[in-house]
C-alpha cells in the first residue's frame, strides 16, 4: 500500500460523523494510503498493526476453511472501518480483510486507535454503534446464506458492493463470487445469467454492471433493505458527547 496526498477533510461517513474539535485532533494520526486489489487489511490470528477507515472501494470480511474454501460473512466500504477487534480492546480475530475493489483509505495506527478511543469519548461512542451496526450485517448476512435463494443473495450482494462504489460499473468474477457467496462457482454462472437476461445487470470480462436498479432491489431478499436500514443507525442517532 502506497502513501497519496491527503484531502482536505475525509470521505469515510464515520470519520465525517466525529465531533468536529474531535477530528482535528484525529487528522494529524491518519495516514491516507492506496488500497490495490486483493490488498489484505486484516489477517486471520495476527496482530492488528492498524486499523482502516475506508475512503474509497470496498473489503470483504472472509472466513476460510482447512479444505481451502472461504466465504464473505461482512463487506466494509467508505461507511465503516475495517479492524474492530481494536475498538473492542483485542487485537486478533478469525477473519481476513481483503480489498475487492481498489481505492483508498485512512489508517491510524493501533497505539494511535487505542489512545484517541481513550481522549476522544464522541469518535468512541460512534465507533462502538458502528460496531453493533456492522454485527448485524454479520449475523443478517449468515441467516440469508442459510435461508434464501441464490439468485436473491446475488441481487443482494450486487446492491451491496454497488453502494459502496463510485460507478455502475465494477470488477468482478464468477470465481470471487462463488467464495463470497459461498457456492459452488456453477451456481453463481447460472444465477448471474438469471439477472442479465433479465436485464437488471451485465457482465463481460470480469466486470459487472448495474443496468436496472430498482428491478435488482426488487430482485433481492429483504435482507439487503434490514441491512441497509441499520447501516444508518449509527449516524442517525444523536451523540450526546458530540455537542
Amino acid at each position: 500500500m502506497s502513501h497519496t496526498a491527503v484531502p482536505p477533510r475525509p470521505r469515510n461517513r464515520l470519520l465525517k460523523a466525529v465531533p468536529p474539535e474531535e477530528l482535528e485532533q484525529l487528522l494529524p494520526r491518519l495516514d491516507l494510503v492506496e488500497l490495490p486489489m486483493r490488498a489484505i487489511l486484516q489477517e486471520p490470528a495476527t496482530p492488528m498493526p492498524a486499523v482502516h477507515f475506508i475512503e474509497s472501494g470496498y473489503c470483504s470480511m472472509v472466513a476460510s476453511f482447512r479444505n481451502g474454501d472461504s466465504a464473505e460473512v461482512g463487506v466494509v466500504g467508505p461507511e465503516g472501518m475495517v479492524g474492530l477487534p481494536l475498538l473492542l480492546d483485542d487485537e486478533l480475530d478469525d477473519l481476513e480483510g481483503m480489498v475487492q475493489a481498489p481505492g483508498t483509505s485512512f489508517r491510524m495506527a493501533a497505539p494511535a486507535f487505542r489512545e484517541a478511543l481513550v481522549r476522544l469519548p464522541g469518535f468512541a461512542r460512534l465507533l462502538r454503534r458502528y460496531a453493533l451496526s456492522h454485527h448485524g450485517q454479520v449475523a443478517r448476512t449468515a441467516a440469508c446464506n442459510g435461508r434464501h435463494l441464490l439468485n436473491q443473495r446475488l441481487a443482494r450482494w450486487l446492491l451491496m458492493a454497488h453502494d459502496r462504489c463510485e460507478d455502475d460499473t465494477f470488477p468482478i468474477t464468477h470465481e470471487f463470487l462463488a467464495m463470497m457467496l459461498g457456492v459452488r462457482r456453477a451456481g453463481v454462472t447460472v444465477a448471474a445469467s438469471a439477472l442479465q437476461k433479465a436485464g437488471l445487470v451485465r457482465y463481460a470480462r470480469g466486470r459487472v454492471t448495474i443496468t436496472d436498479r430498482p428491478r435488482l432491489e426488487a430482485a433481492a431478499c429483504e435482507c439487503y433493505h434490514v441491512v441497509r436500514r441499520a447501516e444508518e443507525r449509527p449516524f442517525a442517532l444523536d451523540a450526546p458527547a458530540a455537542r
